[in-house]
């Protein structure tokens, strides 16, 4: 916990900067699972199950971000002015942690739900399917261990390869999107 203490009283703003990032993350994930159900069901609703499971994970996970930042931020409240941990900072920082390991099965789900509706509506190839599987089945499995990482386990790094392969795949299926927005649009006309 000192070095929890020290961290979080040396870099008060940058904490406080990469924690307010959530707030624009939270709009962000909603929009896409919203945004591809809506899109499954102009697609004739194959995939609709899929994508329901998007917007129900996304927006557990989402609950669990918010958890995870409000905690986080109470670290940071809480590390001001110390010189030694008390039971407050630590039971901040714990509820941090918490919801970081529960957010990984919650985004795991989002992930397997996400990329298998917008697989079998035909918008993204075999090998966007096949990474969204592998990286939401690790998260998944990584987030078993919710209480051990929450404890400061190792374990945390298990889910890792999970959060890089759903980085990779919102790229892909950010660029895939916007391509086949622009594909067949008679210049100059409107994406609305």
């Amino acid at each position: 916990m000192s070095d929890v203490l020290s961290f979080h009283a040396e870099h008060r703003g940058t904490v406080a900067l990469a924690n307010g990032l959530e707030a624009l993350n939270i709009p962000l994930l909603l929009g896409l699972v919203v945004g591809l159900h809506g899109i499954v069901a102009r697609r004739g609703g194959v995939g609709a199950d899929w994508s329901r499971l998007a917007v129900a994970a996304g927006s557990t996970l989402v609950g669990v971000y918010v958890v995870y930042a409000v905690a986080w931020d109470g670290v940071v409240l809480s590390a001001g002015g110390l010189t030694e941990p008390t039971p407050e900072l630590e039971l901040a920082w714990r509820m941090h942690a918490a919801a970081f390991a529960l957010a990984l099965p919650a985004l795991g789900t989002t992930f397997v739900g996400a990329a298998q509706a917008a697989f079998v509506c035909g918008l993204t190839p075999r090998w966007q399917r096949l990474l969204a599987l592998v990286g939401g089945a690790v998260l998944i499995a990584a987030g078993v261990a919710n209480l051990a990482i929450a404890d400061g386990s190792g374990l945390l790094f298990v889910g890792m390869p999970g959060y890089l392969a759903w980085l990779v795949w919102l790229v892909a299926i950010g660029v895939r999107l916007v391509r086949a927005r622009t594909v067949g649009r008679p210049q100059g006309a409107s994406t609305t």
